[in-house]
């Protein structure tokens, strides 16, 4: 590497050992108490936590154990920045990183086919210089592996359509190249034991059922928190562009299960993603051959729609079974976004939905269904009593489209959705006509729905989408 430039550790001795001898043999002992999961189909990516090794090291030996004996050569390590602001991502300019156990060479070409896209990627020196996120994952992968080269990515501050864009961006650069990629996360801080266990339960369903777009969802909304979201998002994403089908969750566990200490606990997860084309994931058309324009879907698949939100509200008040539906209706497997609300005596009692399209249709619906009921943080959960009295509406929506000029829509047939950075506010098309509102006045109070300034989408610097909506 001659007079290139070498990342020295900055972490060595405080959260790994700092002697190469102890160090390996911490590693190798972690490895040695680690199961190998039973899995089938390419290993893709990992997900693994970075705090001391004393606290996650257990855990991040499930996913790295499943490397030992595998020719990987290649590894891109996505990882939160947590001493420095930015958008986007950042990729390190240096030749290699250097832990106790030796130099790990960074590819130099594949980062810098990541740093042409100057929009998405950007070398910011601060946020690589003390992060240790991106470190800690090094010595599990030296004493694995042995020789490989690396790609460090740390992700700064991203909405979900950044995810998306960092994520094709890493598939498209390292399609032609076998290259694993590796997502660095630690899951809720400092919570009481149970209060823990409970965030992080909702990550671990997310990843388990490779939902990525629901657990970006469920982290903005605050219902479970992980330091490394970004990255975790956007290394499953890729990782779906590049074959994969499915994740696995390997192993969970919380600095109480080391110290015995549960009055404030950090969560730690090993997962796996994997490209298993034999795996049990009902495959739905693709996004373009199914819209939502007025009239498309049949009184029977309505019907079905209906049934499903209705069992599952009954079902969550004991009255019922749990709905599943076997049918093969193919729109009702597309996976798509759609709100349930809920009226009594011709007032509000509900609405809760889902914008981005993670899950079978009707499944969406069963979902939005429950939490309308029983999780709208404005209303007290429904009482079986009061569902004689219901009314329930269903909305399908179409894909969001993003709109360059705020007011490229029309009233009654668009919904709205403003974002900016992790604020964001949703409107159904049939509100605006609820309140005869104008273009700016549905702007206006889609902006306040994000918990924004009213005409705060005069200003620019937030994200306007449209979308339509079949609603019955």
């Amino acid at each position: 590497m001659g007079l290139e430039r070498i990342r020295e550790s900055v972490i060595a001795g405080t959260w790994y050992p700092g002697n190469p001898e102890k160090l390996r043999k911490a590693v190798l002992e972690y490895l040695a108490k680690a199961s190998v999961a039973s899995l089938s189909g390419r290993l893709v990516g990992l997900v693994a936590p970075h705090a001391g090794y004393v606290y996650s090291g257990p855990v991040a030996a499930y996913a790295y154990k499943l490397l030992e004996g595998k020719p990987v050569k290649k590894v891109l390590i996505m990882a939160p920045s947590h001493r420095a602001y930015f958008n986007g991502a950042s990729v390190d300019d240096v030749a290699g990183y250097r832990t106790p156990l030796g130099v790990v060479p960074v590819d130099r070409a594949l980062a810098q086919k990541l740093m042409a896209h100057e929009d998405l990627f950007s070398h910011v020196p601060q946020a690589h210089a003390q992060e240790h996120s991106l470190e800690i994952q090094l010595p599990f992968l030296q004493v694995v592996l042995g020789a490989f080269h690396m790609i460090p990515v740390l992700v700064g501050d991203v909405t979900l359509d950044g995810c998306r864009r960092l994520a094709h961006v890493v598939a498209e650069i390292v399609g032609d190249d076998e290259v694993l990629l590796v997502a660095s996360t630690d899951l809720s801080h400092y919570y009481p034991y149970q209060d823990a266990k409970n965030l992080d339960a909702r990550v671990i369903e997310k990843v388990d059922g490779y939902d990525p777009e629901g657990l970006f969802e469920a982290l903005r909304r605050r219902e479970c928190e992980a330091c490394g979201g970004g990255p975790l998002v956007t290394t499953l994403l890729a990782a779906r562009e590049l074959g994969a089908t499915k994740a696995r969750v390997l192993h969970y566990a919380n600095s109480g299960d080391v110290t015995g200490d549960l009055r404030g606990v950090v969560g730690y997860m090993a997962a796996a993603i994997l490209d298993n084309p034999g795996g049990t994931l009902k495959k739905a058309p693709s996004m373009e051959t199914l819209g939502v324009a007025e009239g498309a879907f049949s009184e029977e698949e309505k019907n079905v729609l209906r049934t499903v939100a209705w069992q599952a509200i009954r079902w969550k008040l004991g009255l019922e079974s749990e709905p599943v539906y076997e049918g093969e209706a193919p729109k009702l497997w597309q996976k798509r976004g759609a709100f349930v609300t809920l009226h009594k005596d011709s007032a509000l009692r509900g609405c809760i939905g889902y914008v981005e399209p993670h899950k079978p249709l009707w499944q969406t619906v069963k979902e939005a269904a429950v939490q309308s009921a029983f999780g709208d943080p404005r209303f007290p959960p429904l009482r079986a009593e009061e569902v004689e009295a219901l009314q329930l509406e269903i909305s399908v929506l179409s894909p969001l489209e993003r709109i360059r000029d705020p007011l490229q829509f029309t009233v009654g047939r668009h919904g709205l959705v403003i974002r900016k950075g992790y604020h964001s506010g949703l409107l159904l098309p049939q509100v605006a006509v609820e309140h005869s509102w104008s273009k700016e006045e549905f702007l206006d109070w889609t902006c306040k729905k994000a918990g924004l300034s009213p005409e705060c989408w005069r200003q620019g610097d937030v994200e306007v989408y449209r979308f339509s909506a079949e609603v019955f």
